[in-house]
């Protein structure tokens, strides 16, 4: 009989433990394919690596009072004048203009003005001015010297000044472009921000609900166990459930309080500054649309295609600029004032020159610039060529994406559906005493499991439609059209 007993005992310490690692595991499942869809949905967030600009802002203000109600439009607008990469974009659009204006002065006159007023003493014998006449001075002066002069200079023909300049002006167009396309990047990277911060705050309140849930099978396990019609088993998963579902509360309201950081640094807003989501995200569904025609509108828009158009542009001008070094250049130099020891007695002199400037021996300059402007021309074309094809994949992607999304939102939604039925009939039959709570920890598990896919394809979705105006080059003026299912 003792033997028995100890082994009764040690069949239900065996069985409990098993039970107990059962729910455990099951638990652990879900919590990883949370982390699991956390992590994919961060992962949209590529431009917030260290060291891109477009993660980071020019904090402007300090925090107010109160909570401030943050939508959508009002992030993105304050993206779109205090990013760091759209300032840094700016300030390089501003250089290649000053680049541009440096390169065309060589093309126009160039005039100057200068007033001189001098006191001289010449020693003629040291200018060799030799006079053997009794009581001639070897010493002139000192004296004084009033020299006004105007001074114009003008290139006639310089065909590598001209390509020169026809090059920073697409360089210049190209920067302007870019600064365009960096825009569409920060509409990407802050609506990815807001999105992922909708997707937290979307886990939290799920793993609030699923904390009350537990908290009832808890409770209902407790008092099953009083009434002794339940084992202390089906306390023991009642509270284990409990208090997993507690942790997974606790480490989705610390991603969500993160990544509200990380929001708040890629618009400018002091990080002191207490903010909530005045917007959500619903699910709407994306309209169907011609792929080639998408294709084609998105070359037509994208200004990153644009400005590696315009690179190559600026690369066949500079190899014009190498090779035209060949070509003889020539100026024209002149001045015209009035000179004399004081302005009364003053009079008006002048100067004009023609110059004519041909390289004679520069053959190792002269080849070396040109193969390094053929190269630089190479290399522009294949980056462009690369960039239409980018350009065609980033629309079939998201195109694939926004239709896998859909269909996820719809399957995960009726999965959240039926596993809330599994749960309630689990809690019935547990509750008339038909069954242990083993049924009720799974289906927990399966449920939590259910809102956490059905969160994560509806983040995927919109994220999607918000990319694929960035794939058709409108982010920056349409993305709500995008958003709100075009």
């Amino acid at each position: 009989t003792a033997r028995r007993r100890r082994f009764a005992c040690g069949w239900t310490g065996m069985t409990a433990v098993a039970i107990l690692a059962t729910s455990t595991l099951a638990h652990g499942q879900q919590t990883t394919e949370q982390l699991q869809s956390q992590s994919q949905a961060q992962s949209a967030l590529a431009q917030a690596i260290p060291g891109n600009p477009v993660a980071g802002s020019v904090p402007t203000g300090k925090a107010t009072d109160g909570v401030l109600a943050l939508t959508l439009d009002d992030a993105i607008q304050m993206g779109l004048k205090h990013n760091l990469g759209v300032i840094l974009q700016d300030q390089s659009t501003s250089q290649a203009g000053g680049t541009k204006l440096q390169q065309l002065q060589p093309l126009l006159p160039t005039v100057t003005g200068t007033g001189e007023v001098s006191v001289q003493q010449v020693n003629l014998v040291a200018q060799g001015l030799r006079f053997n006449v009794p009581g001639f001075p070897k010493v002139i002066g000192p004296f004084g010297v009033t020299d006004i002069r105007a001074s114009l200079t003008q290139s006639l023909i310089n065909v590598n000044s001209l390509e020169s300049y026809l090059a920073a002006k697409h360089n210049f167009e190209a920067q302007k472009l870019s600064l365009q396309d960096v825009r569409d990047m920060v509409v990407l990277s802050v609506g990815n921000a807001y999105l992922v911060c909708l997707a937290d705050a979307a886990h939290v309140d799920s793993e609030t609900a699923d904390l009350a849930a537990s908290k009832l099978s808890l409770d209902q396990a407790v008092a099953n166990h009083d009434a002794g019609t339940s084992p202390k088993l089906d306390l023991l998963r009642a509270q284990v459930d409990y208090q997993t579902t507690e942790q997974q509360q606790i480490t989705a309201i610390n991603q969500f309080e993160k990544d509200k950081i990380a929001l708040a640094r890629a618009i400018g807003m002091s990080l002191e500054q207490k903010f909530t989501l005045a917007d959500k995200a619903p699910f709407a569904a994306f309209d169907a649309i011609d792929v080639d025609k998408a294709i084609a509108d998105a070359e037509a828009n994208r200004s990153d295609l644009k400005a590696d158009i315009e690179q190559v542009k600026s690369a066949e001008s500079q190899r014009k600029a190498a090779i035209a070094e060949r070509i003889p250049e020539l100026s024209f130099s002149g001045d015209y004032g009035d000179i004399g020891v004081n302005p009364s007695t003053s009079h008006g002199t002048g100067n004009a020159n023609g110059k004519l400037t041909v390289p004679l021996f520069e053959e190792m300059k002269l080849q070396g610039d040109q193969k390094a402007a053929n190269a630089t021309l190479t290399q522009k074309q294949a980056q462009l060529n690369d960039a239409r094809n980018q350009v065609d994949a980033d629309v079939r992607d998201s195109l694939l994406d926004i239709a896998s999304a859909a269909k996820l939102v719809t399957a995960a939604d009726t999965n959240r559906q039926m596993s809330a039925e599994a749960l309630d009939e689990a809690r019935e039959r547990f509750k008339a005493g038909v069954s242990d709570n083993l049924a009720v920890s799974q289906a927990l598990a399966q449920l939590e499991q259910a809102n956490t896919q059905y969160i994560a394809a509806l983040y995927q979705h919109n994220v999607a439609k918000l990319s694929l105006a960035r794939a058709m080059g409108v982010a920056a003026g349409k993305y709500k059209d995008y958003l709100g299912g075009k």
